[in-house]
């Protein structure tokens, strides 16, 4: 017991179960969780009743929001993990280190420069470490870009194609949660896309320059719905009979753990994980369009739309003696709704080359389980267990964090203002 790794957690919503789960079940040699903490008890309730029941873990001690500080003194971590709502991850990572501890934390590190400056700030003051979970770098056949560059196949990089869709089952849910307030989550082009603007930092081996961009909501919102002849609308679908028959709804009531972790928690904090994706109150975008310019002046054309049919994406990098193409088709999913395991599961891929004189030819590319395209077990196992040498230097800090977030916190400005963004120009490091 006394080597093991002893880890809290903060923000036990639909995210916070990849960690606690994996960290119980799987590496239970090398670590230990030893709190809960969160603005709501009934679902840190529900935590302690998966872990008893699911996970065959005694339940731990909670504390709400206010007993961080608390539960740091009293329990004694080596670790914060923190899954809380995205516009407070700054504040429980910078406390975490001031009390002596390290942390990990789900993407985005936080969603704006201030709170990222105080982040990169904080760190150097306290000597403590920040890693952040991009589990795409994880997944082999991003793993295999990255080797494949690495080694000059395609010469030097010179610009990237990148587009990526997001369904009416998968994109339409960052319209029903808080993230529609771009105040809780920065807006898709930080919640989502610091995956997308990491994977390009770490295959290229560069960080944004200059960045520019356009954005709107064009098909959520009640105006774009009254726009194509819809005439009645709800607030939640719960219990909502003009929910019924709209295939955007989500009805908290139709799974256990679905009603559990929301349904039954709304008295704690009023928060309605079920809101109609074509209500008032969004102000995200879900169509958009990024131009990047990086320090090794390679260009990215970057596209995200979150109301497709399908779900995956299309890549294209452009070099000096050829070209790399990636297609993607991934498993759709809800969060907290379904296997863990499945979330961003492939379906379907390719991976090619193209040189420039001569024939084109597929990669092949290991097969791997689990959910983000197989690099979950890779990246838990790096957090949790006992991890390999790694030649491709997948491991995320908050430096690899707040890169990935700064284009698209630069992306925000620029659509506000309509006029090109030095990213030196947020943040110092």
């Amino acid at each position: 017991m006394g080597n093991k790794k002893r880890y809290v957690l903060v923000g036990t919503g639909g995210r916070a179960e990849f960690f606690y789960g994996a960290l119980t079940r799987d590496f239970s040699e090398t670590s230990e969780l030893v709190g809960f903490c969160d603005i709501n008890q009934v679902r840190m309730n529900y935590a302690n009743q998966l872990l008893r029941e699911k996970y065959n873990y005694p339940e731990v001690p909670t504390y709400t929001a206010d007993q961080f500080d608390q539960m740091i003194e009293q329990e004694k971590p080596d670790y914060v993990i923190v899954t809380s709502v995205d516009r407070t991850h700054h504040k429980y990572i910078i406390r975490a280190m001031e009390l002596g501890c390290d942390v990990v934390t789900e993407k985005p590190m936080t969603i704006d420069e201030e709170k990222c400056q105080e982040i990169l700030d904080a760190v150097k003051r306290t000597g403590q470490h920040v890693r952040v979970t991009f589990n795409y770098r994880y997944a082999p056949h991003h793993t295999k870009i990255r080797e494949l560059i690495l080694n000059d196949t395609i010469g030097k990089v010179t610009s990237v194609h990148f587009e990526w869709l997001l369904n009416t089952r998968h994109g339409a849910d960052y319209f029903r949660r808080w993230h529609r307030d771009k105040r809780n989550s920065g807006g898709l082009l930080v919640h989502k896309s610091t995956h997308h603007f990491d994977l390009v930092n770490f295959w290229i081996g560069s960080q944004p320059e200059t960045v520019f961009a356009f954005g709107d909501l064009m098909f959520y919102g009640r105006e774009n719905a009254e726009d194509r002849g819809v005439t009645q609308f709800y607030n939640r679908a719960t219990g909502n009979p003009l929910a019924q028959e709209d295939p955007f709804a989500l009805h908290l009531d139709s799974d256990a753990h679905l009603k559990s972790m929301y349904l039954d928690a709304e008295t704690e904090d009023g928060y309605q994980r079920d809101q109609s994706v074509f209500g008032d109150g969004i102000n995200i975008e879900d169509t958009m369009g990024v131009l990047v310019k990086y320090r090794n002046k390679a260009i990215l054309t970057y596209s995200l739309v979150a109301y497709q049919p399908w779900e995956g994406y299309h890549i294209a990098i452009n070099g000096t003696k050829g070209r790399l193409e990636m297609n993607i088709v991934e498993q759709s999913y809800v969060n907290s709704l379904g296997d863990k395991s499945k979330e961003g599961a492939l379906i379907g891929k390719t991976l090619r080359v193209l040189p420039m004189f001569g024939a084109p030819y597929e990669v092949e590319v290991e097969e791997k389980e689990g959910g983000h395209g197989g690099g979950d077990p890779v990246l838990l196992n790096d957090l949790f267990g006992e991890p390999a040498e790694d030649p491709f230097h997948r491991a995320a800090d908050h430096v690899d964090g707040a890169r990935s977030i700064l284009t698209g916190i630069a992306a925000n400005r620029a659509i506000a203002t309509g006029l090109p963004v030095k990213v030196d120009t947020l943040v110092q490091f």
